[in-house]
């Protein structure tokens, strides 16, 4: 008989020719797989991703990337060489040098020194090396902070809602039920935060973490004021809670930017999660998070949380790319270590394509009109996106309708809502356009919306998804 193998086949029907049909071959079932495979969120990019490619000449305010314009494929070179001679100034032989490119490296990063380096000169986040592990992008970075802090099924990870996609399916992937705390239109309120945190202990339960992005936030655009922070602090402290403070937009926002919640951490409260994409260049893939939180064992032996994310992280992926690390390296070296050097140009770019498309809105929807809609929008000062009610349900349908009837593309923010919410409102990034294509994007969605208005709505359903 032929030993089984996974999906009810047999060791033999493995070995047919590719494209034969064989008796005993059944296709895996959905159910059977991961329940997080059926969670809409795993859908939402890829569905961005579908309707982008499939209506090219539609102008996209969807994609949430950096502005092409400022890469030049010599520099990747240029910053390599420089690492490669800060290396060589160091002492390192050259088979210390081969090594640091070559050879998969300490899981914690390579390049923890530089990173701690450039938060203390940036963002006056003053922490020891160690406390810093280099990433595989932020997205790595909050599923090891996450896996770390959620211990069992009585814990409770509280997110900001809307927030971001990837904390939300980083908790499914790991079976892990969020408790969002709603964001008001005027801004986050720590008294909600304190109420959920209250309820989910009155239910048992214990409250872990509070996942934020407190400066320009994806998807709302919205910033915590100052005095906010510092209560959200004093709260985590009383309550006992960590925070996972996520914070990719801040050197490409123009201005001065308030200080990180982290900068302003006296008790350890914070975990910084940290994103080189829109600072440096997203093809790096190379995020951080500071984790300097004490940790003591049943034995008495104390260590960071970093060395635990660490743990992790070498059963995830090992650990970051070296040459990647070493090209971050060098454009951090090559800038004195101030990442806020390297985006004075983009910062103020990012600006203006915010400045022009607020005033697009203006000049399209002015107040009479856009209060007859029932249109109205935030400000932001910052980062990449800004958030639009709407007079309909803005949900695939829609965007199919408006991809295709009128060549412009955004993103619901009902994806970013994880209790549900958001059905009448879209995400806009202006990061990846240019001022002539703004100002025709806007003018295209300015004609959907008013169709939109006019066109009677159909019964509610549950959208793709």
């Amino acid at each position: 008989m032929s030993p089984a193998v996974p999906g009810g086949g047999t060791a033999l029907a493995q070995t047919a020719p590719a494209g034969r049909r064989t008796a005993d071959a059944r296709p895996l079932r959905k159910e059977e797989l991961h329940g997080s495979l059926s969670h809409p969120v795993l859908d939402t990019m890829n569905f961005l991703n579908e309707v982008t490619h499939r209506y090219p000449e539609a102008i996209s305010f969807a994609p949430g990337r950096p502005y092409d314009g400022f890469f030049e494929t010599e520099q990747v070179f240029e910053y390599l060489r420089r690492y490669l001679d800060h290396l060589e100034e160091s002492g390192h032989s050259p088979e210390r040098i081969r090594d640091a490119l070559f050879q998969y490296g300490p899981t914690g990063g390579r390049i923890r020194e530089l990173i701690a380096d450039s938060l203390r000169l940036d963002e006056d986040i003053d922490v020891p090396a160690e406390s810093v592990v280099v990433t595989v992008g932020c997205q790595e970075a909050m599923l090891l902070a996450v896996r770390a802090l959620i211990a069992g099924p009585q814990d409770v990870l509280l997110v900001s809602s809307p927030c971001y996609v990837g904390i939300t399916g980083a908790a499914r992937l790991l079976d892990i039920d969020l408790t969002a705390v709603t964001e008001r239109e005027d801004g986050f309120r720590c008294a909600d935060l304190e109420a959920a945190i209250e309820a989910e202990r009155a239910r048992g339960r214990r409250p872990r973490a509070f996942y934020v992005i407190p400066d320009h936030s994806n998807p709302s655009g919205a910033t915590m004021p100052l005095e906010t922070r510092r209560e959200l602090l004093e709260l985590a402290a009383r309550q006992d809670i960590l925070l996972l403070e996520d914070s990719p937009y801040r050197m490409v926002s123009p201005g001065r930017q308030l200080p990180t919640l982290k900068a302003l951490d006296r008790e350890h409260r914070v975990v910084h999660l940290g994103s080189l994409s829109k600072t440096l260049f997203p093809g790096a893939r190379v995020g951080f998070a500071v984790a300097d939180q004490p940790v003591v064992g049943a034995d008495g032996t104390t260590g960071l949380l970093a060395d635990e994310l660490v743990k992790i992280k070498s059963m995830v992926t090992v650990n970051t790319s070296p040459i990647s690390q070493a090209v971050v390296a060098g454009m951090l070296l090559a800038a004195g270590g101030r990442t806020s050097e390297l985006n004075v140009r983009t910062s103020a770019y990012y600006g203006d394509a915010m400045e022009a498309t607020l005033q697009q809105l203006e000049q399209s929807l002015p107040a009479d009109l856009r209060t007859a809609l029932g249109v109205r929008w935030n400000r932001p000062s910052g980062g990449f996106f800004l958030a639009v009610t709407v007079p309909f349900r803005a949900d695939n349908a829609a965007l199919r309708r408006s991809a295709e009837e009128f060549g412009v593309i955004w993103t619901p923010m009902s994806y970013f809502y994880p209790d549900g919410g958001g059905e009448h409102a879209i995400r806009l990034s202006v990061s990846y356009l240019t001022r002539a294509e703004i100002t025709d994007g806007i003018g295209r969605l300015v004609r959907f919306i008013r169709s939109e208005a006019r066109t009677p709505q159909p019964p509610h359903h549950t959208t793709e998804g």
